[in-house]
């Protein structure tokens, strides 16, 4: 086929693709302002009956936890391997499709249905992949700079540990022990604090470092998590982000009936991003000090 043919063809099948994901867009962001408006008006489940009857967690009763096997994939976020660990996501990580992780992440979190098709229609796009009928193995996520990214709370930077799918035992009892709330427990201003130390010292050992603005919001959203679903409790989060396991007795700790929308979860995103004072590992003591003086 001639390139008169071709080249007019695929700048309008770009055009077409932009126009469209633009407008899918549009209506998550419509749909899910009126799912924050229901939540608004709407009683709140109780607190031992987030998860829906019939579902894995109901009445905090979760599927049995098997750690991974050899062969088995895993990917840069704890949340989805957790659910993988206990078999509401195939045990393999392989062959999932889009569409099932939408269903599976909403009955396992509270997150609204409108938050559950942008996150997975996201990576289907991002994998240049179909969300209808296409499936990933959870290690697909992890295309460097897309999802997974340098300055991780949970993660050693790609470039000293290839494998993301491995939680970081410094990294996360750092963390860990970096809450001020009652019983140690995390806020959103340690969530700043522990993320700005963590930025600068990636940037300072990894020649190789880069973080966009996009990035930078996408890690502070990854973060929220941590405080809107599992309510910044140290004593599941180190079960959770150490053993990549669901506490027993566990529930959601949004308990909207129409979930976690992403116009609720983007305020505490923003207030953790834009807490964030990126300073260089040696100042970082030195500035602390200043602050109780």
């Amino acid at each position: 086929m001639s390139l008169v043919v071709v080249a007019p063809a695929r700048i309008l099948y770009s055009a077409y693709s932009t126009i469209t994901s633009t407008l899918t867009d549009l209506l998550v962001v419509v749909w899910d302002s009126g799912l924050f408006v229901c939540n608004l008006v709407a009683f709140n489940r109780p607190a031992n009956a987030v998860i829906p009857n019939g579902c894995p967690g109901a009445r905090g009763v979760w599927p049995t936890y098997v750690p991974p096997g050899e062969g088995d994939s895993r990917c840069s976020c704890p949340a989805l391997n957790a659910m993988a660990n206990h078999g509401i996501l195939p045990h393999s990580g392989r062959g999932i499709s889009f569409r099932e992780l939408n269903t599976k992440v909403r009955e396992t979190y509270n997150f609204a249905p409108s938050f559950c098709f942008f996150v997975p229609n996201f990576a289907a796009n991002m994998l240049c992949r179909n969300y209808w009928k296409d499936t990933f193995d959870l290690s697909d996520l992890d295309v460097h700079n897309c999802i997974e990214h340098d300055g991780s709370l949970t993660r050693e930077d790609s470039i000293f540990e290839r494998d993301q799918g491995k939680p970081s035992k410094r990294l996360v009892e750092e963390l860990l022990a970096c809450g001020t709330g009652p019983g140690g427990d995390l806020t959103a201003a340690d969530l700043s604090r522990i993320s700005g130390k963590r930025r600068a010292e990636s940037k300072a050992a990894n020649g190789q470092f880069s973080l966009t603005t996009f990035q930078r919001f996408f890690g502070s959203s990854n973060s929220s998590t941590l405080l809107k679903i599992m309510g910044g409790k140290i004593k599941d989060l180190r079960v959770f982000l150490l053993e990549e396991r669901i506490p027993d007795g566990w529930q959601p700790s949004v308990r909207h009936p129409m979930g976690l929308t992403m116009a609720e979860f983007n305020q505490t995103a923003m207030r953790v991003e834009f807490g964030i004072t990126e300073e260089l590992p040696a100042s970082f003591g030195f500035s602390q000090q200043k602050k109780k003086d």
